[in-house]
């Protein structure tokens, strides 16, 4: 196996994910991840400042807010509004980030590989089998 399917299987064996940019629209990735990892039995966090609720579940506007530390950051946001969370990761010590495609780009990857991060670009939901 490679070093990217190792990094990616460990990161599914993990049981705690926060989605950045969860939300309420059914034609959303983030709304269709968050929904996914919950029916596969993850504890999962929507983390959205734009909502209230995802899915009838209490959303966080940001990481700090979280009730318990998530393993996982699965990344739904454009790499502007991901910076800050990358931030926030780093501080928070949550060092394993899921990036979906388009969410990404070269200043994010190298403030992920600068602050020690481990990260995995692809589609989680077809990491866990549409």
């Amino acid at each position: 196996m490679n070093k990217h399917a190792d990094i990616k299987e460990s990161m599914l064996e993990k049981k705690i994910w926060a989605v950045i940019g969860a939300n309420n629209d059914p034609d959303k990735f983030g709304n269709k991840i968050y929904k996914r990892l919950k029916a596969e039995g993850y504890t999962v966090f929507p983390v959205n400042p734009m909502y209230d609720n995802v899915d009838s579940d209490k959303c966080y506007p940001n990481l700090a807010a979280l009730p318990e530390k998530p393993e996982v950051l699965d990344m739904v946001v454009s790499p502007k509004r991901g910076m800050a969370f990358i931030e926030e990761a780093a501080q928070l010590g949550i060092e394993n980030i899921w990036l979906q495609p388009g969410t990404y780009d070269t200043e994010l990857l190298a403030s992920i590989k600068g602050k020690h991060l481990t990260a995995i670009q692809g589609c989680v939901l077809a990491a866990l089998g549409q």
